[in-house]
């Protein structure tokens, strides 16, 4: 009787509850399955970057930057010249993108996200340091090398000519640096990391945080009542995880749970400023991300932002339950069609892979798997800041 009941207590442990009996944490099982899923593509795309060299905002210069050449410069993507006053202020044409504008310093930002979150993809499925180093070769010129460094600061983003030679609005842009401090996470225990250099790289972070908390462009974007409010918390969270400013994270999750969440979701989980925009599909996708990422950021044994709701039902779960059925069918989108880029999305956005780990809804993770991981069309890139959800895993 007594060897029965063993016999039956090993079948529970071995079999019915395995993550148990070999030690693994809640969600390990998922995550095994993302990179199982992913596991050829990200060495594939690792392998590929290894041959890439440093490219900085300095090699590309722009007359019209009121900046220098180590400044961060772009130019509003919705401006447009005036047909009835060519050489005057430029007006606006609220989705509709200049590809004139001067964009070239948010490619190569996103070209540094692409490398590095590929590279340290690579090292955390594979361990080979190999990986490692060559990231950090990028980080080195960005973040360190004085003559090819970028500024702590975003005083010229999202110019536009004749009215403003930089604004507030602009610090989204640097929502592509956000994937690039996770990968610094995920790397920064290896041998071959320089740790002198590491530190000169953690530093340049400490520096643009303690702007993003000080300038008055940055307070204007903090205190947005859309997505631009939402990712200012998602890139400060990220930015204080990574040197381990808590009380900058204790200010975003008072952000996110007393601002964020009640002033932006109404009660159906829908985002209303997203909504009323020209492009109300993407923007939502977009801002759930935003959302999701904030989230898990920010939440630890201590605070649970993921499952957090307010006094009269909002969460994030209800913002993926409105959207999800618009992402398995678009058919069934009630809003207006956004003017451009409709057809490119949806994509394997965060916000469903993340989501399904953290509520178990396998039916998320399967839409999830059948979308497209690697877009090339430029404006799909440069809104969907995470790209390599292997890091996140923590």
């Amino acid at each position: 009787m007594r060897r029965s009941f063993v016999f039956f207590n090993l079948l529970i442990i071995f079999i019915i509850i395995p993550e148990m009996a070999f030690g693994l944490k809640p969600g390990k099982q998922f995550e095994r399955q993302v990179i199982k899923f992913l596991r050829k593509e990200i060495i594939t795309r690792a392998d590929m970057v290894m041959y890439e060299n440093p490219v900085t905002i300095t090699s590309f210069v722009c007359v019209r930057s009121a900046g220098g050449i180590h400044d961060f410069y772009s130019e509003g993507d919705y401006w447009w010249p005036d047909p009835a006053n060519p050489d005057g202020p430029y007006i606006q044409r609220d989705g509709m993108t200049n590809p004139d504008n001067f964009v070239e310093h948010r490619k190569a930002m996103i070209r540094l996200s692409q490398i590095v979150g590929s590279l340290a993809s690579a090292y955390k499925i594979t361990g080979d340091e190999k990986y490692v180093s060559k990231a950090f070769t990028h980080l080195k010129a960005w973040f360190a090398d004085p003559e090819t460094m970028m500024n702590p600061s975003l005083l010229y983003a999202q110019a536009i000519k004749g009215r403003y030679t930089g604004r507030g609005i602009g610090i989204i842009d640097t929502i592509q640096l956000m994937e690039v401090a996770q990968a610094i996470r995920v790397m920064e225990n290896a041998k071959c990391v320089d740790r002198q250099l590491l530190a000169a790289v953690k530093s340049w972070f400490t520096e643009y945080l303690e702007w993003l908390m000080t300038h008055q462009y940055s307070k204007d974007e903090m205190n947005a009542r859309n997505n631009h409010a939402t990712c200012w918390v998602m890139q400060v969270a990220a930015f204080a995880r990574l040197t381990g400013d808590q009380k900058i994270m204790d200010f975003c999750r008072a952000r996110y749970r007393d601002i964020l969440l009640p002033n932006q979701m109404a009660p159906d989980g829908s985002f209303p400023e997203e909504l009323r925009r020209t492009k109300p599909y993407g923007y939502s996708l977009f801002n759930l991300d935003a959302m999701t990422m904030t989230c898990l950021i920010l939440s630890d044994k201590n605070n649970d932002l993921i499952s957090y709701q307010t006094a009269d039902g909002k969460s994030l779960k209800k913002g993926i339950e409105f959207l999800y059925p618009f992402v398995t069918d678009k058919d069934k989108w009630t809003y207006p069609h956004d003017v451009m880029y409709w057809d490119e999305w949806p994509v394997a956005q965060p916000f469903l892979v993340l989501g399904a780990r953290e509520f178990g809804v396998k039916e998320w993770f399967e839409t999830w798997k059948s979308l497209d991981h690697f877009p090339v069309v430029e404006e799909v890139i440069r809104n969907l800041p995470v790209r390599n959800p292997v890091i996140w895993f923590d």
